[in-house]
């Protein structure tokens, strides 16, 4: 299993939206990051990603995972274009901040912090485990602890 953070703003699409979506998911389109949609194209069923609130909130607030592989982005006829659906799957208890991560020594390298800008980033297990802790989640069962 692979590991990955998606970040949306979400007066835009937020977490909520997300969830509300079920197991059907939604399709993440609209990226337009040659290294975001590599990293789409990347995924495979049932990997994991932190679901992040970006601009407002500035923090990890769920867990989703990849629920239909890479395909034609529908919001454009630009073959370059792919994306992923994602469903929701758990809640963080306690949101994970970005000055926390920033905080956090285990964290320096992680993409949130090194490549701020990237919409969809790929997470090292070691870091999903500690965020996970930092929020309250046990990594492997999504149960809080």
């Amino acid at each position: 299993m692979q590991y990955w953070l998606f970040k949306s703003e979400p007066f835009k699409w937020s977490w909520e939206q997300q969830k509300a979506k079920g197991k059907v998911g939604e399709e993440w389109d609209g990226i337009r990051n040659y290294q975001a949609r590599n990293n789409m194209r990347a995924m495979e069923l049932g990997d994991r990603a932190f679901f992040y609130h970006s601009n407002e909130g500035l923090d990890v607030v769920g867990v989703a995972e990849v629920s239909k592989l890479s395909a034609q982005d529908t919001t454009t006829d630009d073959e370059r274009w792919d994306c992923v659906f994602i469903r929701a799957l758990a809640d963080v208890p306690n949101p994970v901040t970005l000055k926390e991560v920033k905080a956090n020594d285990a964290l320096k390298d992680m993409a949130l912090v090194t490549s701020m800008r990237l919409s969809v980033q790929p997470v090292k297990r070691d870091e999903w485990v500690e965020v996970c802790r930092m929020g309250g989640l046990d990594p492997d069962s999504l149960k809080p602890v």
